[in-house]
C-alpha cells in the first residue's frame, strides 16, 4: 500500500492518441511479432514525490480477423511525468488506440515550509 504522508493530494489526467497507424501503413498494422508505442507524459505540475499513475485504452481500432493482444501500462514514473506504453504481440494488427491516464499523489501546499 501506498501511503500520502502530505496533507495535500494532487491529481492529474489526460487523455493521448499514441498512434494512428492504418493511415500511414505503420508497425503497429502491418507488423508482426512485439511492437511498442511509447510516448513520454509531462504533468502540468510536479508532484512531491513519484504519484500512482493509471493507464487504460480508451479507444482502439483493431482488424476482427487476427487474435486481440494488447498491454498498456505507465512505466518510469517519477515527480515529474512518466512513460506511457502500448504493447502488442503476435500477428495482432493495431489501426490506432488513445489512451487515458491520471495520477495520484502529494503536492506541494502553498501551507508547505521550506527549511534551510
Amino acid at each position: 500500500m501506498k501511503r500520502i504522508t502530505s496533507n495535500t493530494i494532487g491529481i492529474q489526467q489526460g487523455s493521448r492518441v499514441l498512434f494512428s497507424d492504418f493511415a500511414d501503413g505503420g508497425v503497429m498494422w502491418t507488423g508482426q511479432g512485439a511492437r511498442e508505442s511509447r510516448h513520454v507524459v509531462t504533468f502540468k505540475e510536479p508532484f512531491t514525490e513519484a504519484p500512482t499513475v493509471m493507464a487504460s485504452i480508451s479507444m482502439w481500432d483493431i482488424d476482427h480477423k487476427h487474435t486481440s493482444r494488447a498491454d498498456i501500462t505507465a512505466e518510469n514514473i517519477t515527480e515529474t511525468g512518466f512513460h506511457l506504453v502500448f504493447r502488442t504481440w503476435g500477428d495482432t494488427r493495431v489501426a490506432r488506440v488513445r489512451a487515458d491516464w491520471i495520477a495520484m499523489g502529494s503536492a506541494a501546499s502553498e501551507d508547505d515550509w521550506q527549511l534551510y
